[in-house]
């Protein structure tokens, strides 16, 4: 897996060529995707790699990029969300989680 593809949208498509094919969102304490109507917990996913972009002349463009996968459903897709001052606390709340997940 490459250390960075470029832009945000680079790396989505890289991750997607490398098979994180699903678009994950977060739902409350869980992540979704609807392309299968499935929730994942904390403990149903890992995560692979990380990505974060800053936003140079505005602090509102930071994202990162996370890279799942649940060996448990089959599945791998990427998650695509704002953090600092644009993350919301129902977000950051599950990031949080994600991290404490990985170690």
């Amino acid at each position: 897996m490459k250390e960075s593809y470029g832009t945000l949208s680079q790396t989505v498509d890289g991750l997607k060529q490398e098979g994180y094919t699903l678009d994950f969102n977060i739902q409350g304490e869980c992540i979704v995707y609807h392309q299968r109507n499935t929730k994942l917990s904390p403990d149903d996913f890992e995560i692979d790699k990380v990505y974060r972009f800053e936003g140079e002349s505005n602090p509102g463009d930071e994202a990162i990029v996370y890279a799942l996968s649940s060996p448990g459903f089959g599945v791998k897709g990427v998650l695509v969300n704002g953090y600092g001052i644009s993350a919301d606390e129902t977000s950051a709340k599950m990031v949080e989680k994600l991290q404490r997940h990985k170690e």
